[in-house]
Order: C-alpha cells, then sequence, then structure tokens
C-alpha cells in the first residue's frame, strides 16, 4: 500500500486513489465539453462519462470507512460532519459563487430567459446553492431544470452529505454481515433501475424519476465502497495506476449499446460497471504501489484537482454551450464536423477548466480548510 499525508494531518491516505479520482474528474470535464455538442446519447463522446460520479461514490464509501471506520470510540457525529463540511463545503461555496457571476454571461439561445432574471432571485438561488437547497423543476430559472441551477454538479454533494449522514448515525454501526445485505439490495435496486430505463443517468433534477436515480446510484456505490474497505485483503500490484486508469478510460469511452430498440443492453452494461468493474477498480488501486517522484508527483496533482475541477466546471461549460449555440451548426453536421469547426475553443475551455481548478485548490481551497480545522477542530498547523 502506498500512502501519504493530508492536509489537515489527519490519517494518511491511498496515492493510487487520489489519482483515479482525478482521471474521474478528467472524464467528467471531457463529457461535458462534447455533452454541450449534443444531447444524442448515440453520438456522445465520453459516452459514458457521467458514470464517474459512482465511481466517486464508490471510491468515497471505501475512503471514509479506512478514514473514520476505526474513529467512533474517540469520535462524536458531531465531530465527525465537521469535518466533513470542512473537507466538502468550501468548494460548494466557490462553485455557486463563481456559478452566480457567470450567470448572465451565459445568455444565449441555450438558455434565453436568464438574462431576465433579477438579482434579487439570483441571490436567493446563491443563498439556496450554498446551502445545497434542492430547488424543484417548476423554480427553474436557466431552463435545464436542475436542482442546482448556478453549478448542477453540486447535486452529487446533495446526496454525498446523506450518504455521510446515513453512515455517521447508523450504518458505520452495521456488522459486516448485514451491510452486506443492503450492498445487495442496494445492487438489485442498480440493476433494476438500469434495465428498465437503459441506463444509470439521472439525480440532478428534484423530481421524483431523478431522486429515484440519485438515491440508486448513491446507495450501492456509497456502500459497496464501505464493504469492500471492511472485507479488503489487499495483495501487492504493479503498475496499477496505469491499469485502473485504462480500465476507467474504457468504461468511460465505450459507446452506448444496444439502440433504441434494445434499451435493456446498455442497463446491463452500466449496473455490471457500477456493481462489479468500480469496485475492482478501486481495489486495484488500494492494493497497488506509486514508485518514482514522477509517479507520485502525477497521482497528487491529479487527485488535490480533482474535488476543484468537479465543481468548477460547469459554471464554464454554460457559458461553452451558450458559445456553441451561437454557432449556428447546420443540423446534418454530425459531431464530429462541429467539433472540427470549434475544437480550439474546446481546447480553450479544458485547458482553462485545469487552471482555474488549480486556481481555487491553492488559492482558497486549501487555505480556508486549513483556516477552519484551525478554528473548529484545533488542528495546529504542520
Amino acid at each position: 500500500m502506498s500512502i501519504n499525508t493530508n492536509l489537515s494531518g489527519s490519517k494518511p491516505h491511498y496515492e493510487i486513489l487520489d489519482g483515479l479520482r482525478g482521471v474521474a474528474a478528467v472524464a467528467v470535464l471531457l463529457f461535458h465539453i462534447f455533452e454541450a455538442y449534443t444531447l444524442d446519447p448515440f453520438e456522445k463522446f465520453v459516452n459514458h462519462g457521467y458514470l464517474a460520479v459512482d465511481f466517486f461514490f464508490v471510491l468515497s464509501g471505501f475512503v471514509i470507512g479506512y478514514a473514520y471506520d476505526d474513529r467512533w470510540k474517540k469520535m462524536s457525529f458531531a465531530n465527525f460532519f465537521k469535518r466533513r463540511l470542512i473537507r466538502l463545503h468550501p468548494m460548494v461555496v466557490m462553485g455557486m459563487a463563481l456559478g452566480a457571476v457567470l450567470f448572465y454571461f451565459g445568455a444565449s439561445p441555450a438558455f434565453p430567459f436568464i438574462a431576465d432574471i433579477p438579482v434579487w432571485k439570483l441571490s436567493l438561488y446563491l443563498a439556496f446553492g450554498i446551502f445545497l437547497i434542492p430547488t424543484p423543476p417548476s423554480a427553474d430559472i436557466r431552463g435545464w431544470q436542475e436542482m442546482y441551477t448556478l453549478d448542477a454538479p453540486c447535486w452529487s454533494l446533495f446526496y454525498e452529505y446523506i450518504a455521510n449522514i446515513l453512515y455517521g448515525l447508523f450504518i458505520r454501526k452495521f456488522s459486516t454481515k448485514l451491510l452486506s445485505v443492503l450492498v445487495f439490495l442496494a445492487a438489485c435496486a442498480t440493476i433494476h433501475l438500469a434495465m428498465t430505463t437503459g441506463e444509470v443517468g439521472g439525480g440532478w433534477e428534484f423530481s421524483g424519476h431523478h431522486l429515484r436515480c440519485g438515491f440508486t446510484r448513491l446507495i450501492y456505490p456509497f456502500f459497496a465502497g464501505l464493504l469492500l474497505y471492511r472485507l479488503g485483503k489487499l495483495v501487492k500490484l504493479k503498475n496499477a495506476f496505469f491499469w485502473c486508469s485504462a480500465l476507467l478510460a474504457v468504461v468511460f469511452f465505450m459507446p452506448r449499446l444496444g439502440g433504441h430498440e434494445h434499451l435493456w443492453m446498455n442497463g446491463i452494461y452500466e449496473s455490471m460497471v457500477i456493481i462489479l468493474v468500480f469496485p475492482l477498480i478501486v481495489y486495484m488501486g488500494a492494493s497497488g504501489e506509486v514508485r518514482g517522484k514522477y509517479a507520485s508527483k502525477v497521482c497528487k496533482f491529479l487527485g488535490d484537482i480533482s474535488y476543484p475541477l468537479y465543481i468548477v466546471n460547469y459554471p464554464v461549460i454554460y457559458i461553452w454551450a451558450g458559445y456553441l449555440s451561437n454557432q449556428n451548426f447546420d443540423e446534418t453536421m454530425t459531431l464530429h464536423d462541429k467539433f472540427a469547426q470549434s475544437y480550439w475553443v474546446a481546447l480553450l475551455v479544458f485547458v482553462s477548466v485545469i487552471a482555474l481548478s488549480y486556481a481555487c485548490l491553492k488559492l482558497y481551497d486549501e487555505p480556508v480548510r486549513k483556516w477552519l480545522s484551525g478554528k473548529i477542530l484545533r488542528v495546529k498547523k504542520q
């Protein structure tokens, strides 16, 4: 196992898993960049990039188990939740603030009425977003019916917090057998969702179907990750980061399966990826070793920017989507044709989001978390 020390002086962590989190975050960015060209699931590039969220949940469950399972004799739920807030919430605030700042710049045919939204209403939605209060489709102010209209990816943080609360209050006390039963039932729910709808994609809207998707996508991956930690007997594995990254790339770039007439085929693929492949990748990553300064630096960089990248990419993507909608592409043009005419802007978006993520990490997220840890947790600076 290869580990190093994290920012707050708490437990060491797995370097390869940090790097894999970054690989998945980059896949999310690429998925969003190309999704702006077309919403047709049979034309998308990085077609299954949205499954990165399910991978994040597996990682989170594994890491939560590793970081906190043996601390409960000396740690209260309040202290646990403070630690999670300090880790997660500063970037939520940044993502919402950035989304609010860029909101009006997205005015375009893609978002026809945002220019008419008064500042007081935008400020209200900013407050809702900062406190992760979801808004229903009927209250939409952008046109995409997202529960967090200023920074849509925060929907997964809504569920992440729910998983942390369930773990801290109840599920941490589950025996391995009882946890296994929960994970098995959640796996059945995952298969049922994927088979009946053709995909697990969903969760970002505050409506019945999306709430079902969100909770289904949360419960199995998160608690399967926790179970994996409790059961895992790690073995040494060479070149784990390379093989795990390659597996993730195959999963995310896999085209849509089955066509319009056989949606169940894609459902089988996605459910098997979530139930079998993602836990396997996490197990392989936790079993591997990082050798050499270069490999260690790559994993550290990817891990460091992964969360800021996930949070700040979408406010920029809104601008990108608006830009593409103003290009008036011919309806007969394929994604390849559209990309050929705008690849340099797409590259600029990609590089800009990476740079913005790193800036947010170094100038905001790390200093704020360190300050909050000192004030709230009394963690001394090292």
